[in-house]
């Protein structure tokens, strides 16, 4: 329970930030399309090697960056095809694992692969989820101001001269990577709940950026103390648990605060 809660708690660090990005961008579904694309890596790593957190991790994350490059290519070639493309990816990609994992695994194997065990947590699992949160903070501090703009407004950014291709690289990056980290707590299905329903929830209440990221944060880790808390005096399963706070969190956000239109105020911030 005290590892779990702590790998939590690290992926709230970095899902914080990392989910705002992304609803600024409005590309939730571009989210769960890549949760999705790190199943068949993942698949294919656990018939190579078993329960390997290498294998799992590293076949994670090719397959999520390989997926993530088709998309963006084909998003290119025809834009108005591209919530089509998405769910097109979404579909093969997590057939694609399930018929990987069935063909060696078992119902169990494929259950964790599924939904994960945050319980299941290990030393070694825990420094990996820590140090892809230390380089995910330490890179959105460092490009903190272009990946802003550039989830806005990508041809401001090319028009200074920004490499707005660079940027929306490296940040889809950084969505594999945490993905890949929280696969091994929420597997394929839910990885994505902790990313974007507290940055959700936290748009609710704030319009600026780094008070949403802060909001966000903490929404993230009251949802994994008390989906732990839940789990463990009820008897249920630990990582859907904590999506479900997340969730109910998200929802009482939308009562009290009335409002679900979001305009990002990058300027006055700067100002």
């Amino acid at each position: 329970m005290r590892i779990a809660l702590v790998a939590s708690f690290a992926l709230a660090l970095a899902n914080g930030p990392i989910g705002t990005l992304l609803l600024m961008r409005r590309e939730s579904l571009s989210g769960n399309v890549l949760s999705h694309a790190v199943m068949p890596g993942a698949a294919l790593g656990f018939l190579y090697a078993g329960y390997s957190l290498a294998a799992l991790s590293f076949g994670g994350l090719l397959t999520g960056l390989f997926v993530a490059g088709l998309a963006a290519l084909k998003t290119r070639a025809r834009p108005r095809h591209q919530d089509v493309s998405l769910i097109a990816f979404y579909l093969v990609s997590l057939s694609f694992g399930i018929l990987i994992v069935a063909a060696r695994g078992s119902q169990a194997d494929l259950m964790h692969v599924l939904f994960g065990t945050v319980l299941a947590i290990d030393v070694n699992a825990l420094l990996l989820i820590a140090s892809i949160t230390s380089i995910t903070l330490l890179v959105i501090a460092a490009l903190y101001r272009p990946l802003a703009v550039e989830s806005f407004d990508p041809a401001f950014l090319r028009a200074v001269g920004g490499g707005g291709g660079v940027f929306r690289a490296i940040f889809i990056t950084l969505v594999v990577l945490n993905l890949v980290a929280s696969f091994q707590a929420f597997g394929t299905l839910l990885a994505i709940g902790p990313m974007l329903l507290p940055a959700a929830a936290a748009r609710c209440w704030t319009q600026k950026v780094w008070p949403m990221i802060t909001l966000a944060t903490a929404i993230g880790m009251a949802a994994a103390l008390a989906g732990l808390l839940i789990s463990y005096y009820a008897n249920l399963p630990s990582g859907p648990a904590i999506v479900i706070g997340a969730g109910l969190i998200y929802g009482i956000s939308l009562l009290a605060a009335g409002r679900t239109r979001f305009e990002p105020r990058i300027f006055e911030e700067q100002r």
